[in-house]
C-alpha cells in the first residue's frame, strides 16, 4: 500500500514525480515551465491535459478539468485517474488538493487514489508479466488552512482502502484457490496484525451442531465444506455490539437450478459480501474505533454433487423456522439467514446488524451499477444509511419493504420459501425472508450490493470493495 504525506510549500514538493493538477491550481505559478500555458489552456477548454516531455522539473504532468475535480455524480475524475495509475512513469505522485477543500466529493477522491493500488496481474497468475513501476508515495499538496482537515481525511481513507484493497484482492482470486476454507485462513492471517481481532471458526461438523440447517444445505453438495467466520473487534470494554454479516458463496453453480455458463463466469464475486465483511473489520482495526464490531463472514460453496440440495427440500436455521427450498439458485438468502439469525444470538446485546451481499440481479436492473440497494424496516437506520452514502460517496437507495411482500415468501410445507413462485420483486423477497431471522428488537438492514460490488472496465469485472466506505462512514456518525 502507498505511504502519503502533506505539502503546503512548492518547494517540498518531489522532483521527478508526476503532477497530478487543476487549470487554476496556485502550485502551477510557482514553476516556470513554457508549455505549462498551452496545457492549462487546453484543460480550461474541458480537456485533459497530459505530457511527459518539457515539463522538468517533473517526470510527467496531468491537468484535470475542475468539472472533474467537482462531479459528486458520476465517476469522471476516477476515470482520468485510473489509466494513469494503472501505468504509472514515476513512483511518487504529486495530488493537488487545493480544489478538494470543500467539497463534499474529497474524501472519495482520497479513497479512489490509494484503492487504485490493485490490478488482476498482482495476483502473479500471468506467466511473463513485467513488474510494473508502483506508485510507493502520494504526496498531497495543499495550502496550510486545509493541512488538518485533509491529515485527517488522508488518514481515514488510507485506513479504508487498505480495507477495501484486502477485501479486493481475495474477491479477484479464482474460486479453486478461494475456497471456504481459504477465505477463513486468509481472514487469520490478515487479522492477526490486529491484537484488537480475533476469530472464531465454525467447521461444517459445528455448523451442523449449532443447527445452522440453511448454511449446511447451501454447502453440503461441494467436497469444500461450508464454513461460518466471526471475526470479533474489542475496541472498547463493553458495551452493544455492532454487527455485520456477509454473504459468501465462493461459487455458485446455482446448484441443481443450474445457471447457463455466461451467467456462471462472474460467479466467483459471489462472495463479495464476505470479503467486504472482512475489509471492513480490518479497516476498523486500522482506525482504532473505540467500539464492539463483530463480521460474521457465512462462507460456502454452491456445487452440485450426490449430496447438493434439491428444489422442495426443507431445512432448518438456527432459530428454528424451516425454509423450503424451491430454488437452488437462490442460495444466498439461505446463508444469510442462518448467519443473521447466530449473530443476533452470539449477541443478545447488538445495536444493529448489517447484512451485505450480492443478492440478485433484479437489484441491478432497478438501481443499475452505481447505487447500493437499501432495505430495512427501521426508519432510523434507513436514514442514518443514506445520509452516511451521501457522505462517503458510496451512496444507497431505499427499497420496500413491508407485510405486502408476505405472500411472496408463503410455503405450503414450510414456514417460507425461498423465492416467490412468481417472479415478482425479487429483490424485496429476498429481504423480507431475511426480516424473519433478525429478532424484531434488533435494527437490522439489507445491502444488496450486486450492482456495485464490482468495477467493469472494458469488458471485464474486477472487485470493487464497495460498500466498505458507506459502512465506515455510517458507523463513524453513530459513534458520534
Amino acid at each position: 500500500m502507498m505511504e502519503f504525506h502533506l505539502v503546503t510549500e512548492p518547494s517540498a514538493v518531489p522532483h521527478g514525480c508526476h503532477l497530478i493538477t487543476s487549470p487554476d491550481s496556485p502550485l502551477l505559478e510557482a514553476f516556470n515551465i513554457p508549455l505549462l500555458a498551452e496545457m492549462v489552456a487546453q484543460a480550461r477548454k474541458g480537456q485533459l491535459a497530459d505530457s511527459q516531455f518539457g515539463c522538468a522539473p517533473f517526470a510527467r504532468i496531468t491537468i484535470i478539468p475542475d468539472a472533474a475535480w467537482q462531479d459528486t455524480l458520476t465517476e469522471e475524475l476516477l476515470t482520468s485517474l485510473r489509466p494513469l495509475f494503472k501505468k504509472p512513469i514515476s513512483e511518487n505522485v504529486v495530488l493537488d488538493c487545493t480544489l478538494l477543500t470543500e467539497s463534499c466529493v474529497r474524501d472519495p477522491v482520497l479513497r479512489w487514489v490509494f484503492n487504485l493500488d490493485h490490478s488482476l496481474n498482482d495476483l502473479g497468475l500471468k506467466s511473463g508479466t513485467t513488474v510494473r513501476v508502483r506508485i510507493k508515495c502520494l504526496t498531497g499538496f495543499c495550502l496550510s488552512s486545509q493541512q488538518e482537515s485533509l491529515h485527517a481525511a488522508f488518514c481515514q481513507q488510507h485506513a479504508v482502502a487498505n480495507g477495501m484493497l484486502a477485501a479486493r484482492r481475495l474477491a479477484d482470486l479464482p474460486s479453486e484457490t478461494c475456497t471456504p476454507q481459504f477465505v477463513v485462513q486468509e481472514a487469520q492471517r490478515l487479522c492477526a496484525h490486529f491484537p484488537a481481532l480475533y476469530c472464531e471458526v465454525l467447521d461444517e461438523h459445528a455448523i451442523q451442531a449449532q443447527g445452522l440447517g440453511l448454511l449446511h444445505a447451501v454447502g453440503k453438495g461441494s467436497t469444500r465444506p461450508p464454513r461460518l467466520l466471526a471475526i470479533h473487534y474489542d475496541g472498547a470494554k463493553d458495551g452493544p455490539v455492532r454487527s455485520y454479516v456477509g454473504k459468501g458463496i465462493t461459487f455458485d453453480t446455482g446448484g441443481l437450478w443450474l445457471k447457463e455458463g455466461a451467467g456462471m463466469y462472474t460467479m466467483k464475486y459471489d462472495m463479495c459480501g464476505a470479503a467486504n465483511v472482512l475489509g471492513l473489520m480490518l479497516s476498523i482495526a486500522e482506525l482504532a474505533l473505540p467500539v464492539r464490531v463483530m463480521g460474521v463472514l457465512a462462507l460456502a460453496e454452491n456445487a452440485i454433487g450426490p449430496d447438493a440440495m434439491q428444489p422442495g427440500s426443507v431445512a432448518r436455521a438456527c432459530n428454528g423456522m424451516t425454509v423450503e427450498i424451491n430454488n437452488t439458485d437462490a442460495e444466498g438468502r439461505l446463508v444469510l439467514a442462518d448467519a443473521i439469525a447466530w449473530a443476533s444470538q452470539r449477541h443478545p446485546q447488538t445495536h444493529f446488524i448489517i447484512d451485505m451481499a450480492t443478492l440478485t440481479g433484479a437489484v441491478v436492473k432497478a438501481l443499475g451499477y452505481e447505487l447500493n440497494g437499501l432495505m430495512t424496516q427501521n426508519e432510523m437506520l434507513r436514514e442514518q444509511l443514506v445520509q452516511a452514502g451521501k457522505k462517503s460517496g458510496d451512496e444507497v437507495w431505499s427499497l420496500p419493504l413491508d407485510g405486502r411482500m408476505k405472500k411472496q415468501t408463503e410455503s405450503a410445507i414450510a414456514d417460507l420459501c425461498n423465492t416467490p413462485t412468481n417472479n415478482a420483486a425479487i429483490s424485496a423477497s429476498a429481504a423480507w425472508l431475511l426480516h424473519h431471522f433478525c429478532p424484531p428488537e434488533i435494527p437490522w438492514a439489507h445491502l444488496d450490493v450486486s450492482g456495485t460490488a464490482l468495477w467493469r472496465e472494458s469488458g471485464k469485472s474486477v472487485a470493487s470493495g464497495r460498500p466498505i466506505a458507506l459502512l465506515i462512514q455510517h458507523l463513524l456518525d453513530d459513534l458520534q
